[in-house]
């Protein structure tokens, strides 16, 4: 099971009050944990990633195991902690300003 932790304005959109548990198929990257996310509630496509280019929206950033995952490629491996669900995956607003 991989565990993913969503900021509270996205678990109240998809009606949930606490962390995500998916099971994902084959390899377990961001873009295969958006996948399952994305097909088990619906409600959240379009909100984290572009529904067309599938690129993260601007003011969402990826963390798992302390790092910044924002910027690495959709396909790439994620922590073997994640894989396992020791780890969540978190999905998390971006604060902007000067």
């Amino acid at each position: 099971m991989i565990r993913i932790a969503l900021p509270s304005h996205l678990r109240s959109l998809a009606q949930i009050s606490s962390e995500v548990q998916l099971d994902v198929a084959g390899a377990v990257t961001s873009r295969s944990i958006l996948d399952a996310l994305e097909a088990r509630y619906p409600m959240l496509r379009g909100t984290i990633r572009d529904q067309v280019t599938q690129q993260r929206r601007p003011f969402l950033r990826f963390f798992a195991c302390r790092e910044d995952l924002s910027h690495d490629p959709p396909d790439a491996p994620l922590p073997e902690a994640v894989a396992s669900g020791v780890e969540p995956f978190c999905v998390v607003g971006a604060i902007a300003g000067g």
